[in-house]
């Protein structure tokens, strides 16, 4: 009894435990989906004044923002390109690791130029602003080299795996139209064939009694007896040749008359 109380017990605590991990754990995964979400619409409405602020406003905070407007819009779209990219290229790895390391560079120059926004000496901002813009030009096109890079390759991807997909096809549809066509066989009742023959000794048969004069009587020759007599009976009373059903294009034989 000690045992199943036991054991029981340790059941209690393992599905507390199971229970408090899936707690904390979803807790976590809450947070961090708050924490996204927080952090997409604070960029969200910062991008959107800073846009506001570079068709405004005029003078070095135009300029400004103009500056970290373009920065921050080629970064994050090379960091979406990379990114998608590399689930489905291994070899864009090495561009990710090159891209982490200019972002640290993109942060920090956006964080100066964040800075000058505030900045009350405008005159000495207006002087850092060549040597500013200098640096946002460079940042952002190694970023545009990266991102068409990669879209470059993905589209280099496409088409050869596409050429590939119609050279296949190509194949495919060159052997559904190979067909033999077999020669037309010989009509039945033409040609040389089992039926020629039996039509032509049907013919000979029926020539035969129109060529004999009726009024003679066909004597048995040396060597013929009673079988022979009993085939001129059966061949007297046996149906007419003629009258068999033929093939429907012939015309119907006309019936002899009798003297």
């Amino acid at each position: 009894m000690a045992s199943v109380i036991l054991i029981l017990g340790l059941l209690f605590f393992a599905f507390v435990a199971l229970g408090v991990y899936a707690g904390v754990k979803a807790v976590g995964a809450a947070k961090r989906g708050v924490d996204r979400t927080i952090s997409q619409a604070r960029r969200t409405v910062e991008e959107t004044t800073l846009r506001a602020k570079s068709y405004g406003q005029t003078g070095v905070g135009g300029e400004l923002a103009q500056l970290r407007l373009a920065l921050r819009t080629s970064m994050r779209a090379t960091q979406e390109a990379l990114q998608a990219g590399a689930a489905e290229d291994a070899s864009l790895a090495e561009s990710l690791g090159l891209f982490q390391r200019l972002s640290v560079h993109g942060r920090e120059l956006d964080d100066e130029l964040k800075k000058l926004e505030r900045e009350p000496d405008r005159t000495t901002v207006a002087s850092l602003l060549p040597s500013l813009k200098q640096r946002t030009e460079r940042i952002t096109h190694s970023a545009d080299s990266l991102r068409w890079a990669a879209r470059d390759r993905a589209r280099q991807f496409s088409d050869d795996s596409l050429d590939a997909l119609n050279a296949q096809i190509d194949v495919e549809a060159g052997a559904l139209r190979h067909w033999t066509v077999e020669p037309d066989a010989p009509v039945q009742g033409q040609g040389g064939g089992p039926q020629s023959d039996t039509s032509g000794r049907s013919q000979s048969q029926s020539r035969g009694p129109r060529n004999q004069d009726p009024g003679q009587e066909q004597r048995p020759g040396p060597g013929q007896g009673s079988g022979s007599d009993e085939g001129a009976a059966r061949a007297i009373t046996a149906s007419d040749p003629r009258r068999q059903a033929g093939y429907p294009w012939q015309k119907a034989p006309r019936p002899e008359t009798t003297n």
